[in-house]
């Protein structure tokens, strides 16, 4: 049933993440809204206040239009973001919001020729530390790479690099856990 959910709600955020794309290219307002929809995810990331406002099932239609339509407006938001949050609330949708960004973003990678790759470490990486892992990640996949640093103290140390479906995981943390399954066996 999760999966269900799942699929269905990733099928919701493509739909609307390629109309908002194809009204952006027609619009000429492709980066406006790029920029918006990155505004937005740091919000949902940062702002718990703002999670449960998108997620809420309580909040009336009006009362979730008001409140998104404020924050947009304090945003200084590109008119046809505004209007598609606007819509999302009137259509109750405002919960598949960070699906619909993942969509919007993987849409414009491959417009632009890009590949995006999640990258988690341990401890913020600097920018010179980025640029080398994007080098290397253009040098093994031959794509301009767009990435999304996230940080995970969980990690210990070293790296999670995600590009498409395949993942390189060299963090201290998944290497401690398979020596305590190596210790286990031999036991």
């Amino acid at each position: 049933m999760a999966a269900q959910a799942a699929t269905e709600t990733g099928s919701l955020a493509q739909r609307y993440a390629g109309a908002l794309f194809d009204l952006a290219d027609a619009k000429q307002a492709i980066d406006a809204v790029a920029a918006d929809l990155a505004a937005i995810l740091k919000m949902t990331d940062e702002s718990s206040d703002f999670r449960r406002l998108i997620g809420s099932p309580v909040l009336s239609r009006a009362d979730q239009g008001k409140a998104i339509a404020a924050i947009a407006q304090a945003a200084g938001f590109n008119a046809l973001t505004v209007k598609f949050l606007g819509l999302l609330a009137q259509n109750r949708r405002l919960f598949a919001l960070p699906a619909m960004i993942g969509a919007f973003k993987k849409i414009l990678a491959k417009r632009r020729g890009e590949m995006t790759a999640e990258v988690w470490s341990a401890r913020p990486l600097s920018a010179e530390q980025q640029n080398a892992l994007a080098e290397a990640i253009k040098r093994a996949h031959g794509a301009k790479v767009t990435m999304e640093v996230r940080q995970d103290p969980a990690l210990i140390g070293g790296l999670v690099v995600k590009v498409g479906s395949r993942m390189i995981d060299s963090s201290i943390r998944t290497k401690l856990q398979k020596l305590q399954l190596a210790m286990k066996g031999v036991g």
